[in-house]
């Protein structure tokens, strides 16, 4: 049998490559899933990238999947070891960024032993494994980069290595002065990404790193659509964002979001249509015993119905900093009475939901988010106006764009601070579900749940696009 004959006996295969973290996996698979759809024939092979650190627990979503789309496969590499040692940078993505530039050889040998069984179509990355773009061209494989956040993150990116130029001072000591982004409000300066805030920390040489190669793939999956992000969208496409160089061609596939199931929750599915705050803060997202406490009593004077999922506090132990937190205790962790007092109209529950089940649910009309890029497509898709509390990554560049620009949410004043006060809480919380706003909001997420969905349907923009994709990379 001659080497073209082979060839074509070969099955197509499209690789997915996302970096450490359930989210980041969560929608690079719905993204899979997604390309199945249009092309059956087609096979998805996923790498799995084994972190040392906590990213979230990911084997169980595994399986599911595994169990659920024969036609996608996981393919585990080799663990890397790392030092967890934070005093280099405070930061998870500095970890991130060593451990994805150590597994460049692994994931090399990888896609050699792949192809020898599929014709490997495409790589699509996650953001933070741009080293793989090295790989690609040395085995001639085109590659496009999945950027699983926004339009406007995606602009911030893009321009930051100009604004790493002509500004020599550390965000962090420019406070809250406006910084100017192509397609975006004005963004203070303090609202950037942590890991940007600091020109000393490792985090930060990564950040410019991975900004800097978003010119160098055959283009950008953007997870969203036309219609929730025009005026960043219309940045990035007419080059304002890199003034220096082409920016590669963007696709909007989004919104790409679990259909999760899970019965987390269930007692208060029950309640009036409309009446739950559901607080939820991320796979990630921890606050300090303190804070809890005032989240709790906030939530109780406010008279609300809630679903607040409570994870235990960080560890004051720098080498645990990077390490899984224990179940929490909620007894001691929240007030005294607390639990029992709320009986009845609020539920409290241990490190997890089913979030994008509980936010379809009727019951609940109003969504505390850490701004997760995840979490605000799911409470999109579900029409559920949000409060913003953004915690880590680019959460609160998100909260900037969804208060100011996009008008789906309210903020937590204190959230960038790093410190709210159960006043807050309590105002914010009764605002969302009583109040004129919180009624505006609830309005415009319906509409814009309904452009997604139309944006996802038959003949509708993301839908159109994916399928054009997918019929060039078979035509190579």
């Amino acid at each position: 049998m001659g080497e073209e004959e082979m060839e074509m006996k070969k099955g197509e295969t499209i690789v997915l490559y996302p970096s450490p973290g359930i989210g980041h996996l969560i929608s690079m698979v719905e993204l899979g899933k997604s390309i199945l759809e249009l092309n059956p024939p087609f096979s998805i092979t996923i790498l799995i990238t084994q972190a040392s650190f906590n990213t979230g627990s990911t084997a169980p979503y595994v399986l599911s999947v595994e169990s659920s789309f024969p036609s996608i496969t996981f393919l585990h590499l080799p663990p890397i070891s790392l030092p967890l040692d934070a005093s280099h940078s405070p930061h998870h993505e500095a970890l991130i960024f060593r451990l994805l530039r150590l597994n460049n050889r692994i994931v090399h040998q990888s896609l050699l032993s792949l192809s020898l069984s599929s014709s490997v179509l495409v790589i699509l990355y996650d953001l933070f494994c741009h080293p793989v773009l090295d790989v690609a061209s040395q085995l001639h494989i085109p590659c496009y980069c999945f950027f699983s956040s926004g339009a406007a993150c995606l602009a911030t990116f893009l321009y930051f290595p100009t604004l790493h130029h002509l500004n020599p001072a550390s965000f962090k000591d420019l406070q809250d002065a406006p910084l100017h982004f192509p397609g975006l409000p004005p963004v203070p300066a303090s609202a950037m990404p942590l890991p940007m805030l600091d020109r000393n920390d490792e985090a930060y040489d990564g950040c410019v790193h991975v900004t800097g190669s978003l010119t160098k793939p055959d283009g950008i999956l953007i997870n969203t659509f036309d219609e929730l992000e025009p005026r960043a969208l219309r940045a990035i496409s007419d080059g304002s964002c890199v003034p220096d160089a082409p920016t590669p061609p963007i696709y909007c596939i989004g919104p790409l979001i679990a259909k999760e199931k899970g019965e987390g929750g269930k007692e208060c599915m029950h309640w009036p249509s409309r009446s739950v705050v559901f607080l939820c803060f991320g796979s990630l997202g921890l606050f300090s015993a303190a804070q809890l406490k005032e989240i709790a009593v906030g939530l109780e004077r406010s008279g609300q119905r809630f679903l607040w999922v409570v994870r235990s506090p960080p560890s004051e132990d720098p080498s645990k900093r990077f390490l899984a937190t224990p179940e929490p205790d909620l007894e001691a962790l929240l007030p005294d009475g607390f639990l029992e007092r709320t009986k009845g109209r609020g539920l409290v529950l241990k490190s997890w939901a089913p979030q994008m089940a509980v936010l379809s649910h009727d019951s609940v009309g109003g969504f505390v988010t850490h701004c997760g890029w995840n979490s605000v497509l799911e409470a999109l898709c579900a029409g559920v106006p949000m409060v913003a509390w953004p915690l880590y990554a680019e959460q609160r560049l998100n909260r900037v764009v969804m208060v100011e620009e996009m008008g789906l949410a309210m903020p937590m004043v204190g959230a960038e601070k790093g410190w709210v006060e159960a006043e807050e809480v309590e105002k914010r919380v009764r605002g969302l579900m009583e109040s004129e706003e919180g009624k505006a909001l609830r309005e415009r997420m319906a509409e814009m749940r309904d452009k997604a969905m139309a944006a996802l349907g038959e003949g509708g923009s993301s839908r159109t696009v994916l399928a054009e994709l997918t019929r060039m990379w078979k035509r190579g």
